[in-house]
């Protein structure tokens, strides 16, 4: 790292306090430890997530105040990372089930008109100024309405922000230079750490995954996640413990025995020791394949 990255600032936009911490959390910290100022905006406080910790069932405060408890966990979360952190304010749609699908609540996130749910983020680039933003594809990287709205608004505001025709009385313009997807669902790396667990002798919890992948293959169809191409691979396997303490600090959302922690942080490090990225656009020239977020900025 040269003597200009005390100088760059990279902004990642999640839908709900956790998201941070199962998507790009060991590339943040990494880049943090280089010297460079991270910033994570939340788009909700995440008041309609259920407990997904067994061991926090029957958790009185979490039953009662889901969104206090979850405020309480991301500043953890944060302070493991050793990430800047901002709410963007907004109500927590849910994730809608049934047949057929329930109407998302009224005055949630997803239901937001869109100069409406993007102008905090704007507010945010224009002050933060960051040359990099890193956020979902248009599938949210799964399909929760939430997901799909922080997709949206994060190329509103890319696209935006260094424009001071728009969104006034937001700050002055400013004109981040890169926009990537996080390609947290690779399939690439879940069939890597799924053969790896195989071979070890272990159970795979990425066996039913794989086999609808493989059938979706002999149907000639591509999987979702694979829609955009991984551009960038950032090697940040030095800070897979911080990323799962990062998880564990969301009690309320994480099973410390569950999905996350199937592979030990070595063995991820021997198997796929990085996060995927895909570069949607840059302002600046670079090269692909890439290994820095910042490449063509240092």
């Amino acid at each position: 790292m040269n003597e200009q990255v005390g100088t760059l600032r990279l902004l990642a936009v999640h839908a709900h306090p956790d998201d941070e911490a199962s998507k790009g959390a060991a590339m943040m910290a990494s880049y943090v430890a280089s010297g460079v100022e991270v910033m994570v905006a939340t788009c909700t406080g995440g008041e309609r997530g259920d407990i997904q910790n067994p061991a926090l069932k029957d958790d009185p405060h979490s039953a009662r105040d889901m969104g206090g408890a979850r405020r309480m966990e991301m500043a953890r979360a944060a302070k493991i990372l050793g990430v800047k952190h901002q709410w963007l304010g907004f109500t927590d749609s849910g994730l809608p089930e049934g047949e057929p699908l329930p109407e998302l609540p009224a005055n949630c996130f997803a239901l937001k008109p869109l100069e409406i749910a993007a102008a905090p983020l704007v507010r945010l680039v224009r002050r933060f100024r960051p040359h990099v933003i890193v956020s979902y594809d248009e599938n949210g990287g799964y399909p929760h309405p939430d997901h799909i709205m922080a997709h949206k608004v994060t190329v509103e505001a890319f696209n935006a922000a260094g424009d001071p025709a728009l969104y006034p009385g937001t700050g002055p313009a400013w004109e981040p230079s890169k926009l990537y997807y996080d390609l947290a669902f690779n399939p690439q790396r879940f069939r890597s750490l799924h053969y790896a667990l195989e071979e070890a002798g272990l159970a795979s919890p990425y066996a039913e995954r794989i086999a609808s992948w493989l059938e979706a293959d002999t149907e000639g169809h591509t999987p979702p996640a694979s829609k955009h191409p991984t551009t960038t691979q950032i090697d940040c396997g030095d800070y897979f413990e911080s990323r799962d303490n990062a998880l564990r600090a969301h009690a309320t959302q994480v099973d410390p025995e569950g999905f996350f922690f199937a592979v030990s942080p070595a063995m991820q490090r021997k198997v796929w020791p990085w996060e995927d990225y895909s570069l949607i656009e840059s302002r600046v020239p670079t090269t692909m394949p890439e290994n820095d977020l910042f490449a063509g900025l240092r």
